[in-house]
């Protein structure tokens, strides 16, 4: 580890500690702290991390797309000491606790509902996302085992899709860096084209481009007929893809062809709901109503780890038998777990007295006028939005047809170019995106922009 002087004492000795003990996610650990830095945080203001060094940096991607309200939220804060002094765990096996009921009844009573169709009915809890998406296929597959279809094994999800890294959320994505090497151990789904608007062909619009990758979904279901379980989709907004983004068209075909051919339909709103892409819920903006729906991450509002998967009362009643076998045996320790029940509930409060999703169409405005800026520089090859999400997609010169080399890793480049400004932007590869918390503001977005146009620019200098 090379020695940093400009690196106050209290940060260097935290980062050596941390060295010293912890495995960090998502990360090349031989890369730390040289070529990726390593940055310790001692505590968060609102849109803000305040890193042991004294720096602080703003946080341009919500802390891995959880924090909704801002860091240390002192509502959802007082929520969680108060619950604590009170229940901090229980079995939800043959128990209950008036939080698990209070956030259930909430959560399904906000739920997307369609016309003519049942709404949610039940929720199921589970400790994490990639356990949220578990539960739901599992379900999917065990309702029509139940029921004696037994050829009904397969379920579809969309290329370049991302659920999670458990090994059954690993095998309904299509991010080969974190499923190639796991593919001997992963079950086999069908994978039906994209919708992304990037991929739209000369002339085509994102609607058009929407309905050519549903018309591709058709025939692959025209193809397995009777084989198929569920089709689980991120609605509106592939996060870990890119941050690509469809049109809403898609979501209202595939839900068609779902019911015309017998399956469930599973939306993955566990980065896009509470308001990111800017309806509470992604599925809002196809007027369309899932069978199963996965949320976490903004649950809590970013404070602790809790999912919810909320199901229909056929899917549930398709569980009620005199056989234990016949029943949803799926548990984790923390089912339901109170004190992120309760932080969950305060969340709500928040939306619900703050005007959260009113303010949010304002601040996606103003979103929208900083990132126009920087559509224009040299190496941009496409800005798209949905709602608090923007993204701009590198390439060379701004040509979708020639992107940079991978061992350039402009991504990277950026990444440390930004945070040398005091901005968190963590790549996907060479996309830059904000998805900053609900409560940044003006200064902020132009400390997001400039810092944003100055990182590319540095980026792409070796271009």
């Amino acid at each position: 580890m090379l020695a940093d002087p400009s690196m106050p004492e209290p940060a260097r000795r935290w980062r050596e500690r941390d060295l010293a003990v912890l495995w960090h996610p998502c990360t090349q650990m031989r890369e730390h702290p040289d070529t990726l830095p390593l940055v310790p945080v001692e505590r968060g203001e609102g849109a803000w991390l305040v890193g042991y060094d004294g720096r602080r940096y703003l946080d341009g991607v919500s802390s891995w797309w959880t924090n909704l309200h801002g860091h240390a939220e002192p509502r959802i804060a007082e929520a969680i000491a108060r619950q604590a002094r009170t229940l901090e765990q229980v079995i939800l096996a043959g128990f209950s606790h008036a939080p698990a009921v209070e956030l259930a009844e909430r959560l399904l009573a906000i739920a997307p509902r369609q016309a003519g169709r049942a709404p949610l009915a039940k929720v199921f809890y589970a400790d994490n996302g990639s356990a949220g998406v578990e539960v739901a296929l599992k379900m999917a597959f065990h309702w029509f085992r139940n029921r004696g279809e037994e050829r009904r094994t397969k379920f579809v999800a969309l290329e370049n899709g991302y659920h999670g890294e458990t090994l059954g959320a690993l095998a309904v994505g299509d991010i080969p860096l974190y499923r190639r090497i796991y593919a001997p151990l992963l079950a086999q789904a069908l994978f039906a084209p994209s919708p992304d608007a990037y991929l739209a062909v000369p002339g085509e619009s994102e609607e058009q481009c929407a309905l050519r990758a549903a018309d591709a979904l058709a025939d692959l279901f025209d193809r397995h007929p009777g084989e198929i379980c569920a089709l689980i989709l991120e609605p509106r907004l592939q996060c870990a893809g890119g941050m690509r983004m469809h049109h809403p068209a898609y979501l209202r075909r595939a839900r068609e062809l779902c019911d015309a051919n017998g399956v469930f339909l599973v939306a993955d709103e566990i980065a896009t709901g509470f308001g990111r892409t800017g309806t509470m819920f992604a599925c809002e903006q196809a007027g369309v109503a899932p069978d199963l729906l996965c949320l976490s991450k903004g649950l809590t509002g970013g404070f602790l780890p809790l999912a919810a998967v909320l199901a229909t009362q056929v899917l549930y009643d398709g569980f009620l038998d005199d056989s234990r076998e016949r029943a949803f045996l799926h548990s984790h320790s923390y089912t339901g777990n109170p004190l992120a029940c309760a932080a969950a509930l305060a969340s709500l409060d928040i939306f619900a007295s703050d005007g959260v999703l009113e303010r949010n169409r304002a601040t996606a405005a103003a979103m929208a006028r900083r990132a126009a800026a920087l559509a224009r520089q040299r190496h941009v090859a496409d800005v798209r939005q949905a709602g608090m999400v923007v993204a701009f997609e590198l390439c060379r010169d701004g040509d979708r047809g020639r992107p940079f080399d991978p061992a350039l890793r402009i991504g990277l480049r950026a990444y440390r170019a930004a945070l040398d400004r005091g901005v968190l932007l963590r790549p996907l590869g060479d996309v830059l995106y904000w998805m900053p918390p609900y409560c940044v503001d003006a200064a902020q977005l132009d400390l997001l922009a400039e810092a944003t146009a100055e990182a590319i620019a540095e980026a792409t200098a070796c271009a």
